[in-house]
């Protein structure tokens, strides 16, 4: 297995909408691997494919204390509630919003890794994951989600840490 790139807002694919995977094969098999590796190394609980540069319709999941959980072509069928809760994104690090949106839970369809059908129902947490990683297949990111002034101050902060942390690197090399 292999570590893949985080690709940071705004670049590209963050910003447009992911393909459809045509088929499941070994490739996207590994390509799912890959990407739990990548989200687990990054301590996160979600990575879609936009986010390590692969405008496809896959992402990863793994709630704490359970299995990680791959998404392909997935649908979100139905959707209820309403509730707010904390977000941040491996592709914005540093950045936490804490009244993101959420419907308090989805119903989903989608393919598994190895191709097998899966239809779910998600509640609280799980259903969050779902959603911003289902977001990042339409080019959305978290701070779409909030109100215009919160969303602005989210990305002066994040532009902000980015610029910080492109002089960290700068200085390292």
């Amino acid at each position: 297995m292999a570590l893949l790139d985080i690709v940071l807002y705004p670049d590209e694919p963050l910003l447009r909408k992911a393909d459809p995977f045509d088929t499941v094969d070994a490739a996207v098999t590994r390509l799912a691997r890959n990407m739990v590796e990548t989200m687990f190394a990054y301590e996160g609980v979600g990575l879609a494919g936009p986010q390590v540069g692969i405008s496809r319709r896959i992402f990863v999941m793994c709630e704490p204390d359970k299995d990680p959980r791959c998404l392909v072509n997935p649908e979100i069928l139905e959707k209820g509630g309403h509730e707010e809760g904390e977000e941040g994104c491996l592709s914005l690090p540093r950045i936490y919003a804490e009244k993101v949106p959420r419907a308090a839970w989805v119903r989903v369809r989608a393919l598994d890794e190895t191709g097998q059908p899966l239809e779910f129902e998600a509640h609280g947490f799980e259903a969050r994951i779902i959603q911003h990683e289902y977001d990042h297949l339409d080019g959305i990111v978290f701070p779409d989600r909030l109100d215009i002034i919160t969303r602005e101050a989210t990305l002066q902060a994040w532009r902000e840490a980015r610029r910080l942390m492109m002089e960290e690197v700068g200085q390292r090399a």
